[in-house]
């Protein structure tokens, strides 16, 4: 049977945290291992962790990317599924990332969209309607193949150790969904589910400030990866190899 770790970078979010835990309880396909990456929370992380049978891992490098790296290389499994502190999966989740994956083959990555809860109405409507379509679309366009939404996605181990050692772990303004995306070679096959849906916090949408955090890191995102390799070259690349492949 093919096992799979699931990954949760988090910091000072317990209550949120509580509640992610709770819907991967209540799976039809439980998780082989939870890993919980704790950058160096003050609140009751630990003892949330402790409650619901997660393994617990602190790291003290600050940053999205270097806590999600952190855990994919503690990750035992054969599938490597990650979502947000303020995901809450559905409960049939991992069931449907494991018959993807297994489908799909042996390099292999999915994600999906998602559907946003809390904060206004309006924050909620930009989140759903205008953040992640607009996302999947130019992020996709721009790749030469689906990007993968950090909140709700997942990839076979494989495709980890193919990237892990040049992912942008040591950069705290990183978003790390965008920077694994970049760094996915071109035999690694990328789908984009749009039924694989979990629910996610609109906070990041709820004010300029916060929407303005997002946006800044993205520029930084962006600056690190074309500076590497440019993304017209990237996505060229990509598509002689697809040509190369056919059939």
């Amino acid at each position: 049977m093919t096992t799979i770790s699931v990954v949760i970078p988090t910091r000072n979010d317990a209550d949120m945290l509580a509640v992610c835990l709770a819907a991967l309880a209540d799976q039809t396909r439980r998780a082989d291992e939870i890993v919980v990456v704790d950058n160096a929370s003050t609140d009751n992380t630990a003892e949330v962790c402790a409650a619901a049978g997660a393994r617990r891992i602190a790291v003290e490098l600050p940053g999205i990317a270097a806590s999600t790296a952190c855990g994919f290389d503690e990750a035992r499994s054969e599938l490597i599924a990650r979502l947000d502190t303020d995901s809450i999966p559905p409960a049939d989740w991992l069931e449907r990332v494991e018959a993807i994956l297994e489908a799909a083959g042996p390099l292999s990555a999915v994600s999906g969209p998602g559907d946003f809860y809390g904060e206004t109405r309006f924050a909620r409507w930009v989140g759903t309607s205008v953040y992640i379509p607009g996302y999947f679309w130019a992020i996709g366009w721009l790749l030469g193949h689906p990007p993968l939404f950090g909140s709700n996605f997942a990839l076979r181990s494989e495709v980890w150790g193919r990237i892990r050692g040049s992912v942008h772990r040591g950069l705290p303004p990183v978003h790390d969904d965008l920077d694994i995306s970049y760094q996915i070679p071109p035999d690694v096959k990328v789908i984009a589910d749009p039924t694989l849906r979990v629910q996610v916090s609109a906070r990041p949408l709820a004010g300029w400030a916060a929407a303005g955090r997002r946006l800044s890191m993205a520029w930084t995102t962006f600056n690190v990866e074309f500076t590497q390799e440019g993304p017209f070259r990237r996505r060229r690349r990509r598509r002689q190899w697809e040509r190369d492949h056919a059939g």
